[in-house]
């Protein structure tokens, strides 16, 4: 991500822009791309428990399938602008789209969790150039008087693709096998990438030979990784009692550490890190990562408790997600009008409001919770994000010089998705250490020699049932309740973080928006 110009830039003084079907067809397959990508990002969440159990492993470790793409998307971002450069944005982006597909094909074929998480890796990796590719081709094609059309295309697609993911997750899940969450990929990765070669080949944006920061990609490859594999496995090896947790933590701090003095002397580093010292964008970048954690996880958590401990199948637990994509994607253009007249600190301040209120009302969930309470929450989370993901960028990057701009976005995005990965894997972990302490807690409540206990194993029994079922029976029901209460207090601690996090937002500078909205789900 060192200084370069940005491919829209380059792009500017190219062939004239498209009109007509071509433009149409163009477009379409562009927007294929990004859906593609964003989708991929969230259709396995509600299919997690059907993956793990097909695989015949529990279901924390069936969330390595979203970590492991989630991380290597994240480190594969700084790479995209030296690509672009070296390559062109058409090449680019056409290459990406035909490895995504393969990569896609082979998660649809793995035959054991860890061929899945390999191919996913891949599959991340591959992917990082898709969405500002398809961006800045988006703006390339268009007339300049249209290219505010052209980033409500790109910026709608990105905020349906995650109504559309949990939604057809469930469904195909439920009706048709796990692995054709990834196959659906290939047809319309085939189809976006021929349009856009067969569109665009003859606008291929200027090349030029950049250096490459190897050094530092490799370090951050190894100190991402190690963080990564640490946080996915520590739960199941007892954390520090293991030698091989030890260890990865210690790579990851070295890594880390040889990382930052690295960069900071490079000259041309594939991070410039030297964009912290603006106060803007340190504490930008930090409200939008912890931010942006606490969502993704809660996103993650939410159909995980509903599927396991509340009996929903998955097409359910994605039509409860549904809504707040929903509500955002109504109300970002409203949002963004409203932007270019309203300081940032006040729409990310309504943002982290709307998100602490979401949180609160999850937190009053009860047993017997129905549809409509669990709906009503996701609507006011859709208020939240039609003005998280525009503020956050605004606020990160006002004050950053414009030759800066592509390594400073760079940089955000890889932070947030980085953390977003990292949230991923600390949430199931907290939710799982959370539910044993609660069981704890109920079992010294009601003992196996409690009255109370002795009397719902006798009715059980006179209903029917062996001791040992009826014990089994009002155990389930235990665990069950320990993961309500657990689960409770984590939108009661990620309501209080989004609370935590407003200060921060205004101790930053005043941020106009200047229509960039394109930049929001980078």
């Amino acid at each position: 991500m060192a200084a370069q110009d940005s491919p829209a830039d380059s792009a500017s003084a190219g062939p004239k822009p498209m009109t007509g079907v071509m433009l149409a067809v163009t477009s379409i397959a562009l927007a294929l791309g990004t859906f593609m990508q964003v989708l991929d990002g969230t259709i396995a969440n509600v299919s997690i428990p059907t993956i793990a159990g097909n695989l015949g492993v529990s279901a924390s470790q069936g969330t390595w399938v979203i970590t492991s793409f989630a991380v290597a998307n994240g480190v594969s971002v700084p790479l995209t602008g030296w690509l672009m450069g070296r390559y062109g944005v058409v090449k680019t982006f056409v290459a990406s789209v035909i490895m995504f597909t393969v990569a896609s094909f082979l998660c649809g074929i793995s035959w054991s969790l860890p061929s899945l998480i390999g191919f996913r890796i891949l599959q991340g990796l591959v992917s990082g150039p898709m969405i500002p590719g398809s961006q800045a081709l988006l703006i390339m094609i268009f007339p300049p008087n249209k290219r505010g059309t052209a980033l409500a295309i790109w910026s709608m697609t990105t905020l349906v693709a995650p109504i559309c993911g949990p939604i057809l997750g469930g469904y195909i899940s439920d009706n048709w096998a796990w692995p054709w969450i990834f196959l659906i990929n290939v047809p319309i990765g085939a189809l976006c990438a021929v349009l856009c070669w067969r569109g665009m080949a003859s606008r291929e944006t200027p090349t030029r030979k950049v250096p490459i920061d190897t050094t530092g990609f490799m370090l951050l490859l190894v100190w991402v990784g190690a963080l990564q594999v640490m946080l996915d496995t520590g739960k199941d090896a007892d954390w520090f009692s293991s030698p091989a947790i030890v260890v990865e933590t210690l790579v990851a701090i070295i890594g880390f550490i040889a990382w930052v003095i690295w960069e900071l002397h490079a000259k041309y580093p594939i991070v410039d890190l030297s964009l912290f010292k603006s106060r803007n964008f340190a504490l930008g970048t930090l409200a939008f990562c912890l931010g942006y954690a606490v969502f993704f996880g809660s996103n993650l958590l939410q159909p995980l408790w509903l599927q396991t401990r509340m009996g929903y199948i998955a097409t359910w637990a994605g039509l409860v997600a549904a809504p707040s994509g929903v509500v955002a994607v109504i109300l970002t253009p409203f949002a963004a009008r409203i932007m270019t007249k309203v300081d940032a600190r006040w729409t990310a301040t309504l943002s982290m409001v709307a998100f602490a209120l979401s949180y609160f009302m999850r937190s009053g969930f009860t047993p017997d919770v129905d549809v409509p309470a669990l709906v009503w929450p996701m609507l006011v989370q859709g208020v939240a994000m039609c003005t998280f993901f525009i503020s956050m960028v605004t606020i990160s990057l006002n004050g950053v010089p414009g030759h800066q701009l592509p390594s400073a976005s760079g940089l955000s995005n890889f932070s947030r998705i980085t953390a977003g990965s990292f949230a991923a894997s600390l949430a199931t972990t907290i939710w799982d250490r959370s539910e044993a302490v609660h069981q704890t807690r109920l079992s010294e409540v009601v003992g196996a020699t409690d009255p109370a206990w002795l009397s719902a194993v006798g009715k059980l029994q006179a209903g029917g049932l062996s001791h040992a079922q009826a014990v089994a029976a009002i155990t389930n029901q235990f665990v069950n309740q320990a993961y309500l209460l657990s689960t409770l207090d984590f939108f009661r601690v990620s309501a209080w973080l989004m609370v935590a996090l407003i200060p921060c937002i205004w101790l930053t500078n005043k941020a106009m928006s200047q229509g960039g909205t394109h930049a929001a789900a980078d």
